[in-house]
């Protein structure tokens, strides 16, 4: 029988992993911020710089192309998505969220590899900054609970 985790969760532990990073360019003061977050976050959480692999493609339709390359080379623990989707007046929006959101859940899937998904969708830009900063803190966090999570199940 399995039981929910009760009380303090032991500290997260980078130490050892190996991180792919995959960064789109359009938004890009945006996409920096998240990519510097979750690199300082990747390093608080001890994971070293020469184990983190960062590229960056035009935009969040690349993104899931360049996270499948990574996840069929393998030597990643686990996998971080970076992006910015703002709002506009056409579809073009919808599109590019769902089809890069969907992307990046079915690679994790197929590669049953931690992918951090921080492709945001926003209306505006002050919703995107708002929450650049916090979204790649997060992903880092993500992508080393579930590389130790997905370790402990295989």
């Amino acid at each position: 029988m399995l039981h929910a985790n009760k009380g303090a969760e032991a500290p997260l532990d980078g130490k050892g992993l190996r991180i792919g990073i995959v960064q789109a360019r359009f938004n890009e003061d945006i996409t920096d911020a998240l990519a510097a977050a979750c690199l300082a976050e990747l390093d608080a959480l001890g994971v070293e710089a020469g184990d983190i692999e960062h590229v960056r493609v035009p935009g969040a339709l690349e993104v899931p192309v360049a996270l499948q390359a990574m996840a069929e080379r393998g030597g990643c623990h686990a996998l971080v998505a970076l992006g910015c989707i703002i709002r506009g007046e056409t579809y073009h929006f919808e599109l590019v969220a769902n089809e890069s959101g969907a992307s990046v859940s079915r690679i994790a899937l197929d590669y049953s590899l931690p992918i951090a998904n921080a492709i945001l969708t926003t209306e505006n830009l002050e919703q995107a900054v708002a929450r650049q900063t916090d979204k790649g803190r997060d992903a880092a966090r993500v992508a080393v609970e579930m590389a130790r999570l997905l370790a402990t199940l295989s």
